[in-house]
């Protein structure tokens, strides 16, 4: 008898996992109310990397005399910019829609909500199966301030639909996706000022790389203000007054749009989970962190819907991890190394610990740090902003114990040209529990800018 599995959601945990599934002989509903691939594909991941790509674009003409093209005129559509965009998603979405069309995988238009705990229905329709999967993802969060509902407040859904680039973009929220849109619209040409709660930007990343990446971005001309908290939008003559306080101080800003980058929350609504028994906290559905089952053990929750780490990757891969569960197959994926990358100008990347973190739980750690400027191939490409810092466990000064070996590398965090394709052989590394010794006998291609790593583990 054929297993029959019903994932609810075809993003990137989603649809992957069906088609893993499907390979493997299982049956597979898959429900989604919206397009296939999700956030990542339709309003996150690919059509921002679309606009960041023709940042860089603009960026590289600004520069050009620096590389010896001279009396260079140009122009700038944005029409053009969001139908290329438009054109890349609808490529990528009509692949994934292609690879659906298993015969093992059923495609069902709707939206999903449980009957029982075997049975989900769509639109009075009712769908059995033995396992279920939910991968509903998440939807933009919101500041609990006057004005918020605004006609005209942007998600980073809207924002990708403007028709013209606006003179001053006001963006609260420092972290991933207010930066990247921060970044990009100021290769634009427009004027933005970032307002973020927390001490840092990108309050979960390194704090030395989140204070060196506000001076880079600083040297551009994006507004940082850090420690602030927005406390009303008020809309007048077409422009947004946005009233906020920072260090006992009532001040303001304003702006022609404003994007709400506060965050995502998990897609719980219309599920009916509360009705069949799912657990939930105000982060999302509680899984066990080693096989993503909620406490009805035969449903699994993949994926932002968990709050565990919204990122497209780290659906894919708890998503295996599910399915690897349910199918009784042993893997050695290890979900607590999970590389992440912030598509500014420049890129930002990280993996592993943080030294906060470190030093929070008390691991003797060294820190080894190596900077761009002294990259023989970024010194070529003229992108010498940015530096690399590698964590790496060290001996108890105290004599007390550590939970990993000294020398064995726990982190890496950098910001520079091509970041977020550096940290991935970190990752490898981290994985593998390679160590220093390990690292550093690794011979390099001379010149590219992996050898950053090389510098900060020789260092």
């Amino acid at each position: 008898m054929t297993m029959r599995i019903i994932i609810i959601g075809a993003g990137p945990g989603g649809y992957e996992t069906a088609l893993l599934a499907a390979r493997r002989g299982v049956e597979v509903v898959l429900v989604e109310a919206g397009h296939v691939g999700g956030t990542c594909l339709n309003e996150g991941c690919i059509p921002t990397k679309a606009f960041c790509k023709n940042a860089e674009v603009l960026d590289s003409l600004r520069e050009a005399e620096v590389f010896g093209v001279t009396d260079l005129t140009y122009g700038f559509d944005f029409k053009a910019v969001t139908a290329r965009k438009n054109a890349v998603v609808e490529q990528l979405r009509g692949g994934v829609e292609g690879l659906l069309g298993h015969k093992l995988i059923t495609l069902v238009r709707g939206n999903a909500s449980f009957k029982d705990t075997h049975t989900v229905t769509v639109d009075g329709q009712d769908y059995v199966g033995d396992y279920i999967i939910i991968a509903t993802g998440s939807v933009s969060a919101s500041l609990p301030i006057p004005g918020a509902d605004l006609p005209g407040i942007l998600t980073s859904r809207e924002i990708l639909d403007l028709e013209e680039v606006p003179q001053k973009l006001c963006v609260i929220g420092g972290g991933v996706i207010g930066l990247e849109f921060a970044s990009v619209f100021r290769s634009f040409g427009c004027e933005v000022t970032v307002l973020e709660y927390f001490k840092e930007i990108l309050p979960r990343f390194d704090s030395d790389l989140s204070k060196r990446l506000k001076q880079s971005l600083g040297k551009r001309g994006i507004e940082i203000s850090t420690q602030t908290q927005v406390t009303a939008i008020e809309e007048c003559d077409g422009k947004y007054k946005i009233s906020f306080s920072r260090k006992g101080k009532e001040e303001s800003v304003e702006a022609d749009k404003v994007l709400m980058a506060v965050g995502r929350k998990a897609n719980v609504d219309s599920l009916n989970l509360t009705d069949v028994g799912i657990e939930l906290t105000s982060r999302g559905i509680v899984v066990d962190d080693k096989t993503m089952q909620t406490n009805i053990p035969h449903i699994y929750a993949v994926g932002d819907i968990n709050g565990k780490m919204m990122l497209a990757h780290a659906a894919t891969f708890q998503g295996i991890v599910a399915l690897d569960h349910i199918m009784g197959i042993e893997n050695g994926i290890d979900l607590s190394v999970m590389p992440a990358a912030v598509f500014t100008s420049p890129e930002a990347a990280s993996v592993g610990k943080t030294e906060e973190e470190c030093k929070e739980v008390g691991i003797p750690i060294k820190c080894l740090k190596s900077f761009f400027r002294a990259n023989g191939k970024a010194v070529t490409m003229g992108e010498t902003d940015g530096f690399c810092k590698v964590i790496v466990a060290a001996e108890s000064k105290d004599g007390g114990e550590s939970p990993y070996e000294p020398g064995r590398i726990l982190g890496c965090h950098l910001y520079g040209p091509h970041a977020s394709d550096i940290v991935q052989e970190a990752c490898a590394l981290i994985t593998q529990k390679a160590t220093l010794s390990q690292f550093e006998n690794i011979i390099h291609t001379h010149p590219t800018l992996t050898e950053v790593l090389q510098s900060a583990v020789h260092n």
